[in-house]
């Protein structure tokens, strides 16, 4: 097992009790050091920067009483995965609902528009599109909605 998936299988679960989830995590070898990265979010929301700075303290706390970096140094990364970040996962979908987001189908096709809702596919300004035919989509950031 990696030294990421063992990080992964140990973290989890004191990430979940902070009430947030691991996006991701990854360790990359940088000179004579390790960068461990940890991307945490929520299931329904976005983490405010003080939850995101508390699970950063919780998770170096952690690692400092591992041995499984050995004695090699390491620098740790933790925060949000930005609004770039492609929607991937139904519960991306779900958070998301009301905002806009550009989707490229795999035909080529550009689906731009307000994400209605989101049961299993998404409703995007009406129309219905399956997951299996979205090759990428992204949210669009809108700095004043229309009407505000």
């Amino acid at each position: 097992m990696s030294i990421a998936a063992e990080l992964l299988e140990t973290l989890t679960p004191l990430v979940e009790r902070a009430d947030a989830l691991i996006e991701d995590l990854s360790v990359t070898a940088a000179g004579k050091r390790r960068v461990v990265t940890v991307l945490v979010d929520n299931e329904d929301r976005s983490l405010t920067l003080d939850e995101v700075t508390a699970l950063s303290r919780l998770i170096s706390g952690h690692l400092d009483s591992l041995t499984l970096l050995g004695d090699s140094p390491f620098t740790l990364e933790v925060s949000s995965p930005g609004v770039d970040r492609p929607l991937t996962k139904d519960r991306h979908w779900r958070k998301n609902i009301g905002r806009l987001v550009q989707a490229v189908l795999t035909d080529g096709t550009v689906v731009s528009g307000r994400i209605a809702s989101f049961d299993g596919a998404p409703v995007i300004d009406e129309k219905r599109v399956s997951l299996a035919d979205i090759k990428r989509a992204t949210i669009e950031i809108e700095f004043k909605r229309k009407g505000e």
